[in-house]
């Protein structure tokens, strides 16, 4: 978008919040770079620069605005929705692939050279991944800055920085403040002193309906990793570099998130992963603006706008618990997860609530006794199929995934049929186009509002839903009460 200049000189000129993230824009006389909502008055159009990242602004030379906190806003709703070697390495960015493996790690997880890499991402975002990485680092330093009592040597290390000197250099270059004076700026108020307890604001793009979004995750709750508890969706997080416990509670402005890290080194991860779960980068005007084009569904986007996707924060952790949960209720399907991760899980602390387990990787679950499984025994070789499949690497399922290739692989594993496969590409690859012409619910809601009922006249008449066909699901699987679409009472 960045290169359309009337459309965003027409988006800075009025404020327009839905385009955080999408662009930047840099002040040559202030040399500072804005959020399109910057609150300032707009400079002249002849003094405004755009560019597609944080990054690209930071390496023109440009730091951030002290007004509209630009590393604060939204994500750019493409590196969600797109499947191309970009979106698949910015995914892979914020996960803090480039700070644990180096741009080689992510080039081979790719499958690209690491010249071809960093040749794309220069050409589309002005920056390579190292300036990518970079501009995480000064926003997850910024983050503990403020939220933390920490000591600023911790902080460094925590956000990334191989040392203090580098911390301190990024921190001024970027925001034209020293570490002490970004905490000094900082809101008056209690800051985390437990080491690895974090109280963040996570923000997304209006309107946000949270009803199917927290429903789904409490109804489907596996007992021990995830619950509701006092109005928050809790669960455990397995990171990189140890394991987490996340709260998050649904605000009208921003989603409360409360971490708790063994590690501080994991924040930015775990931070990308919970709003991947939420979705919370999507562009719910542009969706809702296409599902609304249909009049069938106009009714029920007008009713309750801006419905997200539940996703996952572990897409193979998914995967296993689609295929426990074939043909089963959403109640046995819980059951069963939770003897697996009893059985399999490793046990963490949760002082005042009730997590207990971290949901057992593919490599815990290799050892698994099919007959200790009380399904059918075709679901029993489904299950440990895609076990091995994923603990060999012949299964690739993660954030920088290709869809097409996953797709393929899934589809070639014996007892993984198409409903089982698109609701992986919806909920753990992120997919925005998957669809579930088979789903019993979907075609029941479909014949309540007048549409096709049979899987193929449904996948016809969708495709003028096409690409947010994932969020279509969403709008009609609500038109059944069931507890996946209310937000929990209590």
């Amino acid at each position: 978008m960045h290169t359309d200049t009337e459309r965003c000189l027409r988006a800075v000129q009025s404020k327009d919040a839905r385009f955080d993230g999408w662009f930047y824009t840099a002040v040559l006389t202030t040399r500072i770079y804005c959020r399109p909502s910057c609150p300032v008055v707009p400079p002249k159009p002849e003094n405004m620069r755009f560019y597609p990242s944080a990054a690209a602004a930071q390496q023109a030379g440009f730091r951030a605005c002290k007004r509209c906190r630009p590393d604060a806003s939204p994500g750019s709703p493409e590196w969600n929705e797109r499947a191309d070697l970009v979106a698949r390495a910015m995914r892979l960015i914020a996960d803090g692939i480039v700070d644990r493996e180096g741009v080689p790690g992510l080039a081979a997880r790719l499958g690209y050279s690491t010249r071809q890499t960093e040749r794309q991402l220069l050409a589309e975002l002005g920056a390579g991944p190292l300036a990518l990485a970079r501009a995480q680092r000064a926003q997850t330093a910024r983050l503990l800055v403020e939220t933390t009592a920490l000591p600023m040597a911790d902080v460094a290390f925590a956000a990334g920085f191989a040392s203090i000197r580098t911390f301190n250099e990024t921190v001024r270059e970027v925001f034209a403040l020293s570490p002490t004076e970004l905490r000094q700026r900082a809101r008056p108020g209690p800051r985390a002193a437990v080491p690895g307890s974090l109280a963040l604001r996570l923000p997304f793009r209006r309107p946000l309906n949270p009803d199917n979004l927290f429903g789904h995750l409490a109804a489907t709750a596996v007992p021990g990793v995830e619950e509701w508890r006092d109005g928050a969706y809790r669960r455990t997080l397995s990171l990189p570099y140890g394991h987490g416990i996340v709260a998050l509670s649904p605000r009208p402005e921003h989603i409360d998130c409360r971490l708790s890290l063994t590690d501080l080194r994991d924040l930015a991860g775990a931070i990308a992963r919970c709003r991947r779960m939420l979705d919370l980068d999507a562009d719910p005007e542009a969706v809702d603006g296409l599902l609304r084009e249909d009049p069938l569904l106009t009714p029920l986007v007008d009713k309750a706008p801006g419905r997200r996707v539940p996703r996952t924060v572990d897409a193979e952790e998914f995967a296993v618990r689609a295929v426990l949960g074939q043909q089963v209720s959403t109640a046995a399907a819980r059951t069963h997860a939770g003897r697996l991760v009893r059985a399999h899980g490793e046990r963490v602390d949760d002082p005042g609530g009730g997590l207990s387990h971290l949901f057992p990787p593919a490599t815990a679950l290799a050892g698994l006794d099919p007959e200790s499984l009380a399904m059918p025994r075709t679901r029993r070789a489904t299950l440990t199929g895609v076990i091995a499949a994923l603990g060999s690497g012949a299964l690739q399922l993660g954030v920088g995934s290709d869809r097409d290739e996953a797709r393929a692989q899934l589809t070639a594993l014996p007892g993984i049929g198409p409903w089982t496969v698109e609701c992986i590409a919806m909920r753990a690859l992120g997919d925005p186009d998957a669809f579930t012409p088979t789903d019993l619910g979907l075609r029941r809601a479909a014949a309540g509002l007048g549409l096709p009922d049979t899987p193929a006249a449904l996948t016809r008449h969708s495709a003028r839903w096409s690409p947010w066909r994932a969020y279509a699901v969403q709008y009609l699987w609500a038109t059944d009460d069931h507890l996946i679409n209310h937000l929990p009472t209590n």
